[in-house]
Formats: C-alpha cells, sequence, structure tokens
C-alpha cells in the first residue's frame, strides 16, 4: 500500500491490520511518533491525518487515507514549524517523551482554532498525558504559537 507521509509517497507491504504506529516506527524509520500506552489513552502517539490529530496506535494502516503528517515533518510544514519553535521558546519539555504528540495535537488544534482560549486549549489536550506535568508551558506555547502565526499572516498580508 502507498502511504503519503510528510509529503513523501511510501509503499509499504504490511498487513492493513499493523497500526500505523508501527509502520511509522518499523517499517519507516519514522520514530519521531512515540509509543505510550498502545491503547489511545495517552496521545503521545499522535500524527495528523488531514490536518486530523489521530492516535496511531489505534489506527490500523489498511483504513488510512489521506496525507499524514508526523513531527518529523516539521520541516516541511509552516504551522508544525511554528509550533515547534513555540516548544522550544517556551522550554516546554521535559523528560520530552510526550511531546511529538503535544506539538502535533496543537498543531491540529491552531489548524481548525487559530486564536484558542484556555478553555479550547485544555479541551483539545485533554487526552493527551504529560508525566513531567509540563502543562503550563504546554498552553503557553500554544498561546505562543497562535500569536506568531497570526503575525505572520499578517505579515504575508502586508506584503501582498
Amino acid at each position: 500500500m502507498k502511504l503519503k507521509i510528510n509529503g513523501v509517497t511510501h509503499e509499504v507491504d504490511v498487513d492493513g491490520e499493523m497500526p500505523l504506529l508501527w509502520v511509522l516506527r518499523e517499517e519507516l524509520d519514522l520514530v519521531g511518533t512515540k509509543y505510550g500506552c498502545g491503547i489511545g489513552a495517552c496521545g503521545a502517539c499522535n500524527v495528523l491525518i488531514d490536518g486530523v490529530a489521530i492516535r496511531s496506535c489505534l489506527q490500523r494502516v489498511g483504513d488510512v487515507s489521506g496525507d499524514i503528517a508526523t513531527v518529523e515533518g516539521t520541516e516541511q510544514d509552516d504551522l508544525l514549524t511554528v509550533v515547534r519553535e513555540a516548544w522550544i521558546e517556551k522550554q516546554v519539555a521535559q523528560c520530552g517523551y510526550c511531546q511529538p504528540g503535544q506539538i502535533m495535537t496543537a498543531a491540529a488544534l491552531l489548524k481548525v482554532q487559530p486564536s484558542p482560549t484556555d478553555a479550547d486549549i485544555d479541551r483539545a489536550f485533554s487526552g493527551n498525558l504529560c508525566r513531567c506535568g509540563t502543562y503550563v508551558r504546554i498552553r503557553q506555547a500554544v498561546r505562543t504559537a497562535a500569536t506568531n502565526l497570526a503575525s505572520r499572516s499578517g505579515d504575508r498580508e502586508r506584503s501582498s
């Protein structure tokens, strides 16, 4: 089957029942997506499919249709780049294990809600666990990314 991941088409010969997480990590060596719980409860394995955050540990690869974005794709995606930069600026990561899933969740939120409130952020991240408890910095980074995206958008409009 063919999968478009981070703008590149990959052909994989795997059972369609295999979770997308294992295809990414074991077949394609895209190890930025983390295995956390395996039951969709923690969000460490979040990737985007057509801009929507999904739990790759639960997503059967045979059911995937659409473009997949992983944390490795931040260089090709302006939104993910801005989110990653905000994460670094706010020093969100402590152990860092859950952060790829957190970053993907932030990108999905900002795609549909460019100016999220704290309640929007809390709701979007309610299924993402951080064992280090960096939730305050995650919220700050999402707000920073939203501000930076709005600023970039305004810069583009002024230069047009």
